[in-house]
């Protein structure tokens, strides 16, 4: 190994240390298991991962019917992408409707909308153009923006949106204030793991003081966390834990949803990305 290799690599080692220091650091990431314990243990923590949600296709079809009816007869005006899990849920579940490059051909013709990266990478796996990609945090907030300084006009026009997990009601009712007649498309809820003994582990390490940061990366699992503690009746305590330790939130939704307990959020990343909050966060406690 060259001198030059040699130091680049006890310095990223030293950097690394720098970081969490060591501290244990619990984060409720489900899909991204694997690969955020890597980034909290690269940035020198150690890393606890009690995953918090599973995806579960949505019990009624019905709204997924009603898309493919309008989509294909041509009678939408604007479809907005919010996830890239579901959109990829949703051209699945279109298939006893049509072909896929049939779905692909109709889809084509009309005003594409993506909330950032995820839904814009899986619409270009399909070749799907998208006429609006919306910027950073990527809420609710800035899609509307986005519309609004293209001066799309929504009055009378159909509209549909892919749902993720639970109704994007602030995204709807804007919508529909704006003149626009909704279609939400519901393809996939968020349930419990189907092995919630992590999660109660991770509630009571909190309460036991054991954890020194959390990470959230979605509203959903702060609504779980807090939903399996009630069970466990030890939500008051798990929200007393959360308020003394370093809580690091992924962005404005999922901090907003913290903020309903009553939960301080301690940073949020400059970009809303897991790598941006594992950074970050362990940049934090290296300057603590």
């Amino acid at each position: 190994m060259t001198g030059n290799r040699a130091g680049s690599l006890a310095a990223e080692k030293n950097k690394s240390a720098s970081g969490f220091g060591g501290r244990t650091v619990l984060s409720f990431e489900s899909r991204r298991s694997s690969e955020i314990a890597i980034l909290i243990e690269n940035c020198g923590g150690r890393a606890m991962v009690a995953p918090a949600t599973r995806e579960v296709p949505a019990s009624n079809g019905a709204d997924v019917a009603r898309f493919a009816g309008a989509l294909l007869e041509g009678k939408l005006d604007l479809v907005i992408f919010l996830t890239g899990v579901g959109a990829r849920a949703l051209t699945r579940a279109m298939e006893p409707f049509c072909a896929r490059d049939a779905f692909i051909a109709a889809l084509s013709k009309v005003p594409v909308l993506a909330r950032g990266p995820k839904p814009v990478a899986a619409l270009k796996e399909l070749g799907v153009p998208i006429r609006w990609n919306v910027p950073e945090p990527n809420t609710w907030r800035e899609i509307l923006r986005v519309l609004d300084e293209n001066k799309v006009g929504l009055a009378g026009k159909p509209v549909a949106v892919q749902e993720y997990g639970i109704p994007s009601k602030d995204l709807v009712q804007g919508l529909r204030e704006r003149g626009a007649e909704v279609l939400a498309v519901h393809v996939y809820d968020w349930a419990l793991p189907e092995d919630v003994a992590p999660l109660r582990n991770a509630i009571t390490a909190l309460i036991a003081a054991s954890v020194d940061v959390v990470l959230f990366t979605a509203a959903i699992q702060v609504h779980h966390l807090l939903q399996v503690a009630e069970e466990m009746s030890s939500r008051d305590a798990l929200v007393a834990a959360l308020r003394r330790i370093t809580v690091a939130s992924i962005g404005p939704v999922t901090s907003e949803a913290l903020g309903e307990y009553g939960i301080p959020v301690t940073l949020e990343p400059t970009h809303p990305k897991m790598g941006f909050l594992v950074r970050e966060a362990a940049e934090f406690k290296s300057a603590k």
